[in-house]
């Protein structure tokens, strides 16, 4: 079982460098120090300044969405769509690191909930025009807090300017 994890958690880990190698080498080292996002950038495998982050609380659970600022950017568009799908299979397996290493923080809001409540809730990708979404649908109390409490803690961060009241799924 040990072995599993550690096997999956390199995978891991070789995806995210594998994700943020081609835009690591398209920086100089002085301007990757000095952009605000560069963990976040780094850790996406998208730049930071060509996309935008959405988050959305629903009756039964939420959303992430990410697109591209621009519609010709072919390079971020298939980034953060191969980023979404893959963190629909990590969060999926109850796995958040990704989230504790892009807000360098340990204290992600709700992340110790989601991973414990991992069974209570069902992840999906999709394309969007412009991106990629995140659905996240749960019936459980428990799991929907901790989903909110995530998300809210994502629009925050991000600073989105995105509601952070629940509504009802579109």
């Amino acid at each position: 079982m040990h072995s599993t994890r550690f096997t999956a958690l390199v995978s891991i880990a070789f995806a995210g460098i594998a994700l943020a190698a081609p835009q690591a080498s398209q920086q100089t080292t002085a301007s990757h120090a000095q952009h605000p996002d560069a963990k976040a950038q780094h850790a996406m495998g998208f730049d930071q300044d060509k996309t935008a982050h959405h988050f959305f609380l629903y009756e039964d659970g939420g959303a992430i969405e990410v697109s591209v600022k621009d519609k010709a950017d072919k390079t971020n568009l298939d980034a953060i769509r191969s980023h979404l799908a893959h963190i629909t299979q990590m969060f999926g397996q109850g796995t958040f690191d990704l989230p504790m290493m892009v807000h360098d923080t340990k204290d992600v809001p709700g992340i110790h909930d989601l991973a414990r409540h991992k069974d209570k809730l069902k992840y999906s990708y999709a394309d969007t025009p412009a991106g990629g979404r995140v659905n996240i649908v749960t019936t459980d109390k428990d799991a929907l807090s901790a989903v909110h409490a995530f998300l809210k803690f994502q629009v925050e961060d991000h600073k989105t300017g995105d509601k952070t009241v629940v509504t009802k799924r579109k």
